[in-house]
């Protein structure tokens, strides 16, 4: 199992199952945040680490499938597995349609429950060091001034030094000044490399590159 890097948040009306899961995941050597509701654990859950999210279906209050819900809609794709002593077929349909990662069904072998979980903790860590490394990039194009935007915008779309200087009304070696810059402050070394960086930024639609938007933290850049 992974080391302890991760939070795995259980959520369970049911203080002996909370206490038997939690001692089960901590002697299995993972952190363990214990929750009777939904509403609790929306009020200490932490986004900045990775973790996953064990979540029994009937829950007073907000349910657990109403709490993936408003996960969703929130745009906040925490890994959730689901359990439950009233589970259906249609609630599980649901549950997976929606993206869990298991629907295990009381009384579950904990070797199921650990496998959901190790499951969860690596999909969210890449989750985590996707979004570190869209963070890194996004800073370094915003260190760009307006013209170096444009250049790179015209270079990534495949255009030479002296056309980009003929389309910029400027001269070829302000242009090679530029794009030295360009590579420079976004840290490769190759065009094939900015060009990559570009497309995963969502930068190269528009030639002027002034106007490109940086995309959203939940957008999906690969």
């Amino acid at each position: 199992m992974p080391a302890p890097d991760a939070v795995v948040y259980v959520v369970d009306d049911d203080e002996s199952v909370r206490q038997s899961l939690g001692n089960l995941l901590r002697s299995a050597g993972l952190a363990v945040e214990l929750f009777p509701s939904a509403a609790a654990f929306l009020a200490k859950w932490r986004r900045d680490s990775p973790g996953c999210l064990v979540l029994d279906v009937r829950l007073p209050g907000t349910s657990g499938l109403d709490l993936q819900t408003q996960l969703t809609a929130a745009r906040i794709s925490l890994p959730i597995i689901f359990i439950t002593g009233h589970g259906d077929i249609q609630m599980s349909v649901r549950a997976m349609k929606a993206g869990a990662i298991e629907f295990l069904t009381k009384p579950f072998r904990d070797e199921d429950l650990l496998a959901a979980i190790e499951q969860a903790l690596a999909r969210d860590r890449e989750a985590h060091r996707q979004r570190a490394e869209l963070a890194a990039w996004q800073a370094r194009y915003a260190s760009l001034t307006a013209r170096e935007r444009e250049v790179m915008a015209l270079v990534v779309a495949g255009r030479l030094n002296k056309q980009i200087a003929a389309e910029l009304g400027t001269s070829e070696i302000t242009v090679k000044v530029h794009r030295g810059q360009v590579m420079r402050k976004m840290q490769v070394d190759s065009l094939p490399e900015l060009v990559r960086l570009a497309e995963r930024l969502g930068i190269g639609g528009d030639p002027s590159g002034a106007q490109t938007r940086l995309p959203e933290e939940g957008t999906p850049y690969r």
